[in-house]
């Protein structure tokens, strides 16, 4: 979601479709590699101080908690005030370019009375390889006030290049966009205290990115009350958060790993996404083969 708070614009639903979590950069070197356009991670100090204190692991997924049909439906509060809503949904399983994906779909919707100060439906959508569990496409469409955006990028993980219709850039290996990347972080497995690293592609930029675990904590919600693990994206700069923002996600401490509740705290206020009702996959979690992912 684009915030221009310079302007006068409220930010209305920054967590939304989690473009908060994945929008941010690291300052962490990215070089690309040869004339395959594979680009890595160095692994510079100066990243991994970002996560003292935690255990950086390398997990394999082992389930995915996701399929066709679950439906997530979040409120969005600020402070008090119900500003709008935002769904996650897992739309269909697809094909594209002779792979089979998941079809996942984020539409973010201010609410009859903020309409009038500043009326939002943004829709993003994502394909992630079903095997590989990355992205192979992501769309977005923005209509917020006066403004419009529609962008396309496909993504091709075996040339390790993301296509937009006017240029190619570098990706690193297993690169997700911002919606996969919330369902990839759903399929590992995580303990408080540990630290996984992931790289994301967002506008032409590589945003790599650590999640940590932090603890384990019951939370109530519209949807319920539930057991979940708190995660916490890191990232080192956003030009939504400017160094001040840090973003929380409960996410249920089950074989689903659904989250339930996502909390920001910016310069300009606090935000909430709390789920309010929700539909389950009707095939249940998915037991990843011993053999893992392949290219």
């Amino acid at each position: 979601m684009r915030v221009d708070i310079s302007n006068g614009r409220i930010p209305v639903i920054l967590l939304l479709t989690l473009c908060v979590l994945f929008s941010g950069q690291f300052s962490v070197d990215l070089q690309a590699q040869d004339t395959a356009h594979v680009v890595t991670y160095s692994g510079k100090d100066h990243g991994y101080e970002m996560i003292k204190g935690f255990e950086l692991v390398h997990p394999v997924p082992d389930i995915v908690p996701f399929g066709e049909g679950e439906y997530l439906v979040f409120a969005i509060q600020y402070g008090l005030i119900y500003a709008g809503d935002a769904t996650l949904e897992v739309r269909s399983n697809a094909e594209l370019n002779g792979r089979q994906a998941y079809h996942l779909v984020s539409v973010a919707r201010t609410n009859k009375a903020f309409d009038i100060v500043y009326k939002v439906r943004d829709k993003h959508e994502s394909y992630m390889d079903m095997k590989n569990l990355y992205s192979l496409r992501f769309e977005k469409h923005l209509r917020e006030g006066k403004f419009r955006r529609d962008k396309v990028v496909e993504f091709d993980q075996v040339k390790h290049v993301a296509i937009y219709p006017d240029k190619e850039v570098g990706i690193p290996p297993g690169t997700q966009d911002f919606i996969s990347a919330l369902y990839y972080v759903r399929t590992i497995p995580l303990e408080p205290g540990q630290a996984v690293w992931m790289p994301n592609h967002s506008d032409g930029k590589n945003y790599p990115m650590f999640v940590k675990a932090l603890r384990r904590e019951q939370v109530e919600v519209q949807a319920g009350k539930f057991d979940c693990l708190v995660i916490e994206p890191v990232l080192e700069t956003s030009a939504i958060f400017e160094n001040t923002g840090k973003l929380t996600i409960w996410i249920t401490d089950d074989n689903f790993r659904m989250p339930v509740l996502m909390r920001s705290k910016v310069a300009v206020g606090s935000f909430e996404a709390v789920l309010k009702e929700f539909t389950l996959a009707s095939n249940g979690p998915r037991v990843i083969e011993k053999e893992g992912l392949s290219p």
